[in-house]
C-alpha cells in the first residue's frame, strides 16, 4: 500500500476496501473517514483463546461460549414476556439451551446452522443447561477475527456486527504503513509507552494481555496530553496584566485585626496567591478545601492587597444567601482597615442597586460581594483588578466570561473538594492550591447513620440540644432539579411532621428554594439571631450558611444525595465550640445504602470522600458548560487514570516551557495532532 494514504479521506473515496457498503454501514456508528475508523476502539476485551466446551460450564458464572444453533423456538409466557430459545451444540456432543428475554426479532436472525458466540450467566439443572445470554455474535467471520485470539468488543448499532467491524478494522490497519508517531522516541522511553502505531495495532487485535495493557496506557497517555496541552495553552501565558505591589506592612495591618492567626496550610496558600499577584501575568488559581478550612481569610488578605494598590475586587457568589454570607465575614475583615465595600444583590430595589453601580463606575468603592448581578448589564468598574469566583462550578461559562473580560486576576475558590485527577482535567486550566485540614478550634463532627425507623430517637435527641440551647438544621432532599414543586411540598410536610413530632415550644422555620430572596434573608436571619431553633430546608443551606451555635445536622433520605454532597451538608455544623452531630436518616435499608453512607461515618476529610464519591458516581460535567475547543477523551478515565494524568500534565507543562508557542520542528507533527484533536478553533477561557 502506498505510504500517502489521507486517513482524511472519505469513506466515500473507497481508497481501501473496507467491506461491502462500508460508507453506508460505518456511517451508522459516526465513522465517515479512515482516520475515523482507526481511531473507533473497542469498548472492552474478551479472552476467547479458549472458550470452554459447553460440558465445563460452572453453575452460576459469567462464561463466552461458541457453538452451532441446532433448533430454535420463540414463545410468551403467561404474563406476556416474549421467550426466545435456541438449541445449541458446541460440536463435540455437549448441548445447551440460549435463552433470550423480550428480543422477539431474534427470530429473524438466528436460525439452525448459524454459528453463534454467546456471553451470559450458567444456569445447570442436572444435565440441563442453560445460558441466559447477556450479549452475542452471529459468527460470519471468515477471517478468523472473532475467536481464538483476545478480542475487541466495538461499540455498535443493530445491524452492524461486531464481525463487519474487525474486519474493516482489520484491512485498513493492513493497507497502513507504520504510522508516523508524534511523540520523540525519547518520550516514549521516559514515560514507558510503546509506539503509536504499535499502540494502535495492539488497541484493535492485541496479541497478548501485556500487548493490550501497554497500548491502552500509550492511548490513554495521548488523550490526557493533549487535554492538558489544550488547557495550559488556553491560558496564554504570554498575556501580559498588572503586578501589584506586596508590602509586608499590607500583610501586618491585615494580619493584626484578624481574630485567629493563619494556620501553616492557609500561610502557604496566600504566599501562592500573592506570587501570582506580584507576577505580571494574569492570575489563573483554584483555591480548594474542605469545609471550614478558612480560605476566605485567605482571599481577604489578596483582596486587601489589590485594594492597597489603588484597584477594585469583587467576589461573586452563586447564591444571595451564600453572597450575603461572605459580606457580613469579610466585613469583619476588611472594614476596619478602611475598604469601602458594597454588597450588589438582585433584591437590592432599583435606587439601591443604581447608587451601588455608581459607586463601583467611579471608584468610589473598592469591593464589592454580589450573585451574578454583578455581571448584568449597567455594572461597569472604575478598575477591576480581582476578581473571586466562588463555588465556580455553579455559573456557566458565559457568566465567568463577563466577570473577567478586563483580565483582572482570578481567584477561583470551591468548598467542594475535588480529587487532584479531576482537578487536572476538569480545572486543568487554573494553577491549583489547597488549604489541608481545618484551622484550630473547629470541633469534629460526629456522624451516626440510622434508619427511618428510629427518626423519633433523631428528634427526642435534636429536642435535647435544643434545651441546652443549640439549634439544628433539618435537610430534605430535591429528588431532581426539575420537580421544584415536589421539593417544595418534601419540605413544607416535613416542616408540619415536625410540628406533631416537637414539644410546641420549639420555634421552627422553613427555607425552600421558591421562596422569594427577602424571604430566604428574612427566614436565615432569624435563625442566625436564634430566633428559630430549628430550620428545615433543602439544599440551599448546603455551601456557605455560617451559624456557630448549630450543632445537629439531620439530614432526611440521606441516600438521595452523593457523598460530597452530604460532607458539605455537614460542615454546616461544628462551627462553634460545642461539640456538634450530623445524623444521616437512611430511607432505603439495603446492603448497597449502608455501606455508601457507612463512608461519611468513617471519614471526615472532604477530600477521601471527594475519591469515593468520584469513583461511585463517576465525573460526570463538574465544569457545567464543556469548554469550547479542547479535545475529548476517548479512552481516558478521570477516575482510574491519576498516574498518567499526572505524568501527562508533567510532560505537557515541560513541552510548554521549552516552547510556549510549539513552533519547534520537533513539534510539528504534535501541533496538527492537537488541531486534528480539538473539535473548534481553540476558545481561550482563563476559568
Amino acid at each position: 500500500m502506498s505510504t500517502t494514504l489521507d486517513l482524511d479521506a472519505p469513506l466515500t473515496a473507497k481508497t481501501v476496501d473496507l467491506g461491502a457498503q462500508a460508507p453506508t454501514k460505518l456511517a451508522a456508528v459516526g465513522l465517515t473517514s479512515y482516520r475515523d475508523v482507526l481511531g473507533y476502539l473497542p469498548r472492552r476485551y474478551e479472552d476467547r483463546r479458549a472458550l470452554p466446551d459447553f460440558g465445563n460450564l460452572v453453575d452460576g458464572e459469567t462464561a463466552t461460549v461458541s457453538g452451532t444453533v441446532m433448533s430454535r423456538v420463540g414463545n410468551r409466557s403467561r404474563r406476556g414476556l416474549h421467550v426466545f430459545r435456541a438449541g445449541m451444540t458446541d460440536g463435540r456432543g455437549q448441548r445447551l439451551t440460549a435463552v433470550w428475554f423480550n428480543q422477539p426479532w431474534l427470530e429473524k436472525q438466528v436460525f439452525p446452522g448459524v454459528r453463534l458466540i454467546l456471553s451470559g450467566r450458567v444456569k445447570r439443572q442436572g444435565s440441563r443447561l442453560e445460558l441466559a445470554v447477556q450479549g452475542f455474535e452471529v459468527d460470519d467471520d471468515s477471517e478468523s477475527l472473532s475467536f481464538n485470539r483476545i478480542v475487541g468488543i466495538y461499540p455498535t448499532t443493530q445491524g452492524l456486527s461486531q464481525a463487519y467491524l474487525r474486519r474493516a478494522a482489520k484491512r485498513l490497519l493492513d493497507a497502513l504503513p507504520t504510522l508516523p508517531d508524534y511523540l520523540q522516541r525519547s518520550i516514549l522511553e521516559a514515560n514507558d509507552l510503546v509506539s503509536l502505531d504499535r499502540a494502535m495495532r495492539s488497541g484493535h487485535f492485541p496479541e497478548s494481555e501485556e500487548a493490550l495493557a501497554a497500548a491502552l496506557r500509550r492511548l490513554k497517555f495521548d488523550d490526557f496530553l493533549f487535554l492538558q496541552l489544550a488547557l495550559l495553552r488556553s491560558r496564554d501565558p504570554g498575556r501580559v496584566a498588572r503586578s501589584f505591589e506586596v508590602r509586608q506592612e499590607y500583610l501586618d495591618d491585615f494580619k493584626a485585626l484578624l481574630p485567629f492567626s493563619l494556620t501553616e496550610h492557609q500561610e502557604s496558600a496566600l504566599q501562592e496567591i500573592l506570587a501570582d499577584l506580584t507576577a505580571p501575568r494574569q492570575m489563573a488559581r483554584l483555591l480548594q478545601g474542605d469545609v471550614g478550612s478558612g480560605k476566605t481569610a485567605v482571599a481577604a488578605a489578596a483582596i486587601y492587597v489589590v485594594v492597597r494598590n489603588g484597584a477594585q475586587a469583587a467576589l461573586m457568589a452563586p447564591t444571595e444567601i451564600l453572597a450575603r454570607q461572605h459580606f457580613l465575614n469579610l466585613q469583619q475583615y476588611l472594614f476596619p482597615l478602611g475598604v469601602r465595600m458594597e454588597l450588589l444583590t438582585g433584591t437590592l430595589t432599583a435606587g439601591e442597586r443604581r447608587a451601588a453601580r455608581e459607586r463601583l463606575a467611579s471608584g468610589e468603592a473598592d469591593f464589592v460581594v454580589g450573585t451574578q448581578a454583578l455581571i448584568q448589564e449597567g455594572v461597569a468598574f472604575a478598575d477591576l483588578g480581582l476578581a473571586v469566583i466562588d463555588e465556580e462550578h455553579r455559573f456557566g461559562v458565559e457568566q465567568r466570561r463577563s466577570l473577567i473580560k478586563d483580565l483582572p486576576d482570578v481567584l477561583v475558590m470551591s468548598a467542594t473538594p475535588i480529587p487532584r485527577s479531576l482537578a487536572l482535567t476538569s480545572y486543568g486550566d487554573l494553577d491549583l492550591t489547597t488549604i489541608a485540614g481545618l484551622p484550630p478550634g473547629r470541633v469534629a463532627v460526629k456522624t451516626a447513620l440510622v434508619p427511618a425507623t428510629k427518626r423519633l430517637e433523631v428528634y427526642r435527641f435534636a429536642w435535647e440540644q435544643v434545651k441546652e440551647g443549640r439549634q439544628v438544621y433539618v435537610v430534605t432532599p430535591l429528588i431532581e432539579e426539575s420537580e421544584a414543586l415536589d421539593e417544595v411540598l418534601a419540605a413544607t410536610s416535613l416542616e408540619a411532621d415536625l410540628r406533631q413530632i416537637l414539644p410546641s415550644a420549639a420555634r421552627i422555620g422553613l427555607l425552600h428554594g421558591r421562596l422569594a430572596g427577602a424571604d430566604k434573608d428574612a427566614v436565615m436571619a432569624a435563625f442566625r439571631r436564634h430566633e428559630l431553633d430549628v430550620l428545615v430546608s433543602t439544599t440551599v443551606i448546603e455551601v456557605g450558611v455560617d451559624v456557630p451555635n448549630a450543632t445537629v445536622m439531620v439530614i432526611e433520605n440521606a441516600e438521595r444525595f452523593g457523598l460530597a454532597q452530604l460532607h458539605q451538608l455537614r460542615g454546616r455544623v461544628g462551627r462553634g465550640a460545642h461539640a456538634s452531630h450530623c445524623v444521616l436518616v437512611a430511607g432505603d435499608a439495603s446492603r448497597k445504602t449502608r455501606e455508601r453512607l457507612g463512608a461519611l461515618v468513617k471519614h471526615a476529610d472532604g477530600f477521601t470522600i471527594a475519591e469515593l464519591d468520584l469513583r461511585l458516581r463517576g465525573p460526570g460535567d463538574i465544569r457545567g458548560t464543556r469548554q469550547s475547543g479542547l479535545p475529548e477523551l476517548t479512552i481516558g478515565d478521570v477516575v482510574n487514570d491519576g498516574e498518567i494524568i499526572e505524568a501527562a500534565r508533567a510532560l505537557a507543562e515541560r513541552m510548554l516551557a521549552a516552547d510556549p508557542e510549539l513552533t519547534a520542528p520537533w513539534a510539528a507533527r504534535l501541533v496538527v495532532e492537537l488541531r486534528r484533536r480539538s473539535r473548534a478553533v481553540m476558545v481561550r477561557e482563563i476559568i
